[in-house]
């Protein structure tokens, strides 16, 4: 199995804005670098190469960002050891606060492609359910055999 993840995140201004042009000037880079990350599978992306253009909820202002990976560590060490961390520990200055959970990780089958809904749905259900094994955060870190064993 593999680890999916979703974030969402409500941009304070328009992604063409110079308050937030340093965010946007390092998406790629920052995709790259994900790329090059060991145990990366798999991220979202449209013709531009990201997703900020990708519509996924009735606000405008929020952009998501998916990607699947081998497992929890290799995300942990994408996220907080390289220089992703960098603009982790920054986005308060370009996004609003979600009072709701942002994130949510699930396990998918090898070579399964999330969707865009599935993200929703698995995030909606944390959100309603807390974590479990179906939909968790990185507080649970449940795992694939976890999984597994709760839909056998």
């Amino acid at each position: 199995m593999h680890l999916a993840q979703l974030n969402i995140a409500k941009a304070k201004y328009s992604l063409e804005s110079p308050e937030i042009k340093e965010f946007v000037d390092n998406l790629e880079p920052v995709n790259n670098l994900a790329e090059l990350s060991d145990g990366f599978i798999w991220r979202l992306q449209d013709e531009s190469g990201d997703a900020t253009n990708i519509t996924a909820f009735s606000d405008p202002d929020i952009i998501v960002n998916m990607s699947v990976w081998d497992s929890i560590e290799a995300l942990k060490n994408f996220m907080f050891r390289t220089h992703h961390r960098d603009f982790l520990r920054r986005k308060k200055e370009w996004f609003h606060n979600i009072p709701d959970d942002s994130y949510v990780l699930w396990w998918v089958p090898k070579d399964h492609v999330p969707t865009v809904e599935e993200a929703i749905e698995k995030l909606d259900f944390l959100r309603n359910n807390g974590d479990t094994p179906y939909a968790f955060t990185f507080k649970s870190n449940f795992s694939a055999q976890e999984f597994v064993a709760s839909n056998a």
